[in-house]
C-alpha cells in the first residue's frame, strides 16, 4: 500500500522473530526506526507519509476498522476539504480502542460497509462527508465539500439527507448546510443566492440548469433561472471571469443571452454577503424588468 518504509504492528515483528528489545532500540532517538503508534513502528526513521499514517491508524485500530472524513475523501479525490490533518478512523462500538497521536477512533453502531480504495477499506462517500462535518465548525467548509461531492457526482444529495438523519439527526447545522445543495447549489457562493432568493419572495428559481434557444441552439447554464419569465442570474467572481479564456467566454455567453433576449442579472460572490439588501433590491428589479417584456422563446434542455 506504501511506497518507501514500510508500516509494521510490534506484534507482526515478535511473530516473524525479531526480540521486543530490539524493536526498542531501534525506535531510539537517532534509530533507524520510528515508533509512530502504540504497538506500530515505521522500518525507517523519517517523516512518514500520509499513506503510512493511514495503514498505522489502521494497524491500531485493527481488522474490521474503516478509513472515514477527509483522509478517505481525498482517496475519492474530493479537493474542496476542511482542514484536519489527523486520520479519521471507525471502529465496531464494542472495541476498547481510544484516539491517539495522530488517529482519530470512533467506536461506532452503524459501521458502513467499506470499499476498497487502493487497498484501503474506505467508507462510502456520503458517510465519509458527514463524518468529516461533524468534526468542521467552519459552514462554508462544510457546504463547500458537501457540493463538490454532489457535482462531480460522487454521491446524490439524498444520500447526504439520509446520512444526517440515521448518523447526526440532531445536527441542524448539517441540515441546513445542506439545503442549497438540495435545491441546486453547486457552490457555496451558489448557495448564499439560494438562501437569498429564498428571502426574495420571488417564483420558483432552478439552479444549474441548461437553457436553449428557439432552434436547439445552447444559450447558457446560469447559476439561477427563472423560467416563468426567462430570467437569468449570473454569480460571477471577479478573479475567474475576468481573466484570459474566462473574459472571453462569459462575453460570449452573455451575447447569446442577449440574442436570446434574456434579461440576465450578474452578482460578485461577496455582495451576496456584504451587500445583501443591495442585491436583493438588484435581483427583484432584474426579475419586473423581465416580467414586463413577453417571455423569450427559449426553455430548458
Amino acid at each position: 500500500m506504501t511506497n518507501g518504509p514500510a508500516v509494521a504492528a510490534v506484534k507482526r515483528l515478535e511473530e516473524l522473530g525479531v526480540p521486543r528489545r530490539t524493536i526498542w532500540r531501534r525506535c531510539e532517538p537517532g534509530g533507524v526506526w520510528r515508533r509512530l503508534l502504540p504497538g506500530v513502528v515505521l522500518l525507517g526513521n523519517g517523516e512518514p507519509t500520509e499513506e503510512q499514517r493511514i495503514e498505522a491508524s489502521l494497524l491500531l485500530a485493527r481488522e474490521g476498522s474503516v478509513l472515514t472524513g477527509v483522509p478517505a475523501l481525498r482517496r475519492y479525490g474530493l479537493r474542496n476539504l476542511p482542514d484536519i490533518d489527523d486520520v479519521h478512523v471507525l471502529v465496531p462500538a464494542e472495541r476498547a480502542i481510544t484516539s491517539t497521536g495522530f488517529v482519530h477512533i470512533e467506536r461506532t453502531r452503524r459501521l458502513p460497509a467499506p470499499l476498497s480504495r487502493a487497498g484501503v477499506p474506505t467508507a462510502p462517500v456520503p458517510r465519509a462527508v458527514i463524518d468529516a462535518a461533524r468534526r468542521t465548525s467552519d459552514s462554508d467548509s462544510v457546504v463547500a465539500m458537501m457540493a463538490e461531492a454532489v457535482q462531480e457526482r460522487h454521491c446524490l444529495p439524498h444520500a447526504l439527507a439520509v446520512e444526517i438523519d440515521e448518523r447526526s439527526r440532531f445536527d441542524g447545522r448539517l441540515l441546513r448546510a445542506l439545503v442549497p445543495i438540495l435545491g441546486g447549489a453547486h457552490s457555496v457562493a451558489e448557495a448564499d443566492a439560494w438562501r437569498l432568493w429564498k428571502r426574495s419572495g420571488l417564483p420558483e428559481f432552478q439552479w444549474n440548469v441548461k437553457v436553449f434557444d428557439a432552434a436547439g441552439r445552447f444559450v447558457a447554464k446560469p447559476d439561477g433561472w427563472c423560467d416563468e419569465v426567462g430570467f437569468a442570474w449570473e454569480v460571477d467572481s471577479r478573479g475567474y471571469h475576468a481573466k484570459g479564456d474566462h473574459f472571453r467566454a462569459t462575453l460570449a455567453r452573455n451575447a447569446r443571452y442577449a440574442a436570446a433576449g434574456i434579461v440576465v442579472l450578474q452578482t460578485l460572490p461577496s455582495r451576496l454577503r456584504t451587500e445583501p439588501d443591495a442585491v436583493l433590491h438588484e435581483l427583484r428589479a432584474a426579475f419586473h424588468s423581465a416580467q414586463r417584456r413577453p417571455r423569450p422563446d427559449v426553455h430548458l434542455g
